[in-house]
């Protein structure tokens, strides 16, 4: 009675809503969001150097995210090639001091706050030509009016950042009075021309005053109120943005520092300065703001221009618009003739004339439809991936954001379970069903960003490994490839050669480089043998009729079987064990090759010697396993950001929402892209041999004239 009700709930479910209506639901709210993302950019501004500068949350203990774009982690060798033969000018009071030593610390990390905090200092890495100052100004005054008047003369060389900003000094030599305040508005007025004709040339930024945790404050600075600092902010703020009276202002407001304060301000010493932690967020601010630019990383989406389109994209774009031009003229003249075909009524009798049998779909309209769906799929992966209409955010990891949606995707794929057709071991059903929970939880790892969590990287590596076994024989010479070039470890540098040649590096987008390549063999070099030794034990059994694979059997005798189940749960509890234990990711990388074998073979007889357990498979999973690919490669692009480090925003500011709506148009999408290539493939590869190497030339042709399409178009540039 329950499976009665649940097949005609389902029956129900799917009379009105089914993955066609899906679709259309996810094709209806991408235009809404980007329309809405569109009016957005177009009301707050398109800049997101601004929202770097002026907005963001903190996601954990010292995770910063700035509002719309991912901020890139500079490393020592990035922060010197970037500012290679540079000056950059700090001045200011203490606080400035402090914002000094941590970027410097990020050029040379063993630079010590040391010497008479009241003068200026200076660092200079001559090996990078790179050269840091601070100097020593406490107050908006004369004295600092002269020191910026000097770099606006065309004889003196000026730095290339000036970071400027002081406050709290005034407030504390004059007790807070109004008078300090006025004279204040009347120095920073007589500033901000200068500041203004530095801009033009140099970045320019005026940092505004940290708020202070007054309980803290010693006596000599109870003076120094939040209220003080709020108004010398805005008197700063509106003299600096009115400096200029028919253009917008060039000297860049560093504001967010505010906001890091606020959150962290109760674990300052004394109250006026800051911790470690949150000069350290500043300094990796200005360093994204002036370098995301010049070395444009993957992962840092801010201050990044929209990157021009390419010669290979532009035809790309010709083509779909065709397609689709060519589709809808092609879908008028065929309905027109369906209307001109359509039987009418007799009047007489009242009865229709004989039905006239609709004409098979030609294999045309379904090469220009596919095509014309493609096109518009390839419009949302650039809105999402290159045209920076939609946001990006760095992801954060908690345990709950990884292990809950496992737990639900786990509940869902035990519910929903049907009969197989067949019950062989590693039947099409189950293998389809592997697929599908190995893809669903490389997606959870992906996006909850649990890179970070070690025993996970482990359990993730030993499905993958999985996959690769249960991919079917007829892969086997695939793996026998991987591991030929795998025994010529020592051939490494000749492959780096042969990949730096055109076609390949362009193909490719390797440049020489075969690191990601040599990282996945060494995980997964000896799964050819693995594999070509099961595949031999279980056709040998097969024959001599050792295996019973029918309808609810045991896969071998009971007392086998028994046995067997309770090696391979011992082996598998052993291995999951020793995994979670692993805290060194070399040496759990170095063993995982020997040793995954153990628990993939394991499941596998866990999952197969039972009859019962053969019999069933998850329909949810395997609905999933048979887009696995399409999953694996669209999420890179509409669903993840900057090969994987991030995340694509549809709906700013709430992201649960955010990642059921962005996961709900993901899959769609996967699901339409895998029908496309199936209908396409139907036209494309035909049965007959010499029709298929006439097209399959055509296709290498095409492709061929593209790369070199690209490759003319990369010279033009350089």
């Amino acid at each position: 009675m329950a499976a009665l009700a649940y097949n005609l709930g389902k029956r129900e479910i799917n009379h009105y809503f089914s993955v066609r209506s899906a679709k259309v639901l996810a094709l209806v709210a991408v235009l809404l969001l980007a329309v809405c993302h569109l009016a957005s950019r177009r009301y707050r501004g398109n800049d997101s150097c601004e929202y770097l500068l002026s907005s963001g949350r903190f996601l954990g203990e010292k995770v910063w995210q700035p509002h719309s774009c991912m901020m890139h982690k500079y490393k020592i060798s990035e922060a010197k090639n970037c500012l290679v033969d540079k000056h950059i000018a700090f001045i200011g009071d203490s606080r400035i001091r402090q914002l000094f030593y941590s970027f410097v610390k990020i050029i040379n990390p063993q630079f010590k706050e040391e010497g008479n905090k009241h003068e200026n200092i200076p660092f200079e890495d001559k090996i990078a030509s790179v050269k840091v100052d601070f100097l020593w100004h406490p107050e908006v005054n004369g004295s600092m009016k002269q020191c910026i008047k000097v770099w606006t003369e065309d004889s003196v060389a000026k730095p290339h950042v000036i970071v400027a900003g002081a406050a709290t000094w005034s407030i504390k030599i004059h007790n807070g009075s109004n008078e300090a305040l006025s004279q204040y508005k009347m120095n920073i007025t007589s500033i901000a021309p200068l500041l203004e004709k530095l801009a033009k040339t140099s970045d320019v930024y005026w940092v505004l005053q940290d708020p202070v945790y007054e309980d803290l404050l010693s006596e000599n600075r109870k003076m120094i109120t939040n209220e003080k600092i709020d108004a010398y902010n805005e008197a700063a703020v509106s003299i600096l943005n009115s400096s200029t009276r028919n253009s917008k202002s060039h000297v860049k407001v560093f504001s967010v520092s505010k906001l890091i304060a606020q959150e962290t301000i109760m674990e300052s010493l004394d109250g006026l300065h800051l911790p470690e932690s949150s000069r350290e967020t500043s300094a990796m601010i200005l360093m994204n703001v002036y370098c995301n630019k010049i070395l444009k990383p993957v992962d840092g989406s801010c201050c990044q221009p929209r990157p021009p389109l390419t010669l290979i994209q532009k035809l790309a774009a010709c083509f779909f618009t065709l397609s689709i031009v060519g589709y809808l003229i092609f879908y008028i003249i065929h309905r027109n003739a369906h209307r001109k075909n359509k039987p009418c009524t007799d009047l007489e009798s009242g009865e229709e004339k004989k039905n006239i049998i609709n004409p098979p779909v030609s294999p045309l309209e379904i090469f220009l439809q596919s095509f014309c769906k493609l096109g518009l799929i390839m419009a949302y992966f650039y809105m999402c991936d290159r045209a920076n209409l939609f946001m990006k955010e760095n992801k954060f990891y908690t345990h709950s954001t990884f292990f809950i949606p496992i737990i639900y995707i786990l509940v869902l794929g035990v519910f929903y379970n049907e009969n197989t057709k067949e019950t062989k071991v590693l039947n099409r059903e189950q293998t389809d069903e592997w697929k599908g929970w190995m893809q669903l939880v490389i997606l959870i790892y992906h996006i909850s960003g649990a890179s970070t969590f070690l025993p996970v990287y482990m359990h993730i590596r030993v499905l993958v490994a999985a996959y690769l076994f249960q991919t079917g024989y007829g892969h086997f010479s695939y793996f026998w490839v991987k591991g030929d070039f795998g025994i010529h470890r020592v051939c490494q540098g000749a492959f780096e050669k042969i990949f730096s040649l055109w076609p390949l590096s362009k193909c490719f987008e390797l440049k020489g480089n075969v690191y990601e390549w040599w990282f996945r063999w060494r995980l997964d070099r000896y799964v050819v043998f693995h594999g070509m030794l099961f595949a031999f034990i279980y056709l040998a059994l097969q024959k001599r009729q050792i295996l019973s694979e029918g309808k609810g059997e045991p896969l071998f005798s009971s007392k086998i079987s028994n046995f067997l189940l309770f090696i391979s749960v011992v082996s598998f509890l052993t291995y999951s064990i020793w995994a979670s234990s692993c805290k060194n990711k070399a040496q759990c990388n170095e063993l995982h090759p020997s040793v995954s074998v153990v628990q993939i073979l394991a499941f596998i007889l866990i999952r197969n010697i039972p009859g019962y357990a053969r019999s069933v498979y998850s329909s949810f999973f395997a609905w999933f396993g048979k887009i696995s690919l399409e999953l694996f490669i669209c999420q890179y692009h509409i669903w993840l950001a900057a090969d994987t480090r991030g995340i694509l925003v549809l709906i700013p500011g709430n992201p649960m929402l955010n990642i059921i709506v962005s996961t709900f148009i993901f899959v769609c999408v996967a699901h339409e892209i895998s029908q496309i290539t199936n209908d396409l493939a139907q036209i494309i590869i035909p049965k007959d041999n010499s029709s298929l190497l006439k097209r399959l030339a055509c296709i290498a042709a095409f492709f061929c004239g593209l790369l070199i399409l690209s490759s003319i178009q990369d010279k033009s540039r350089h």
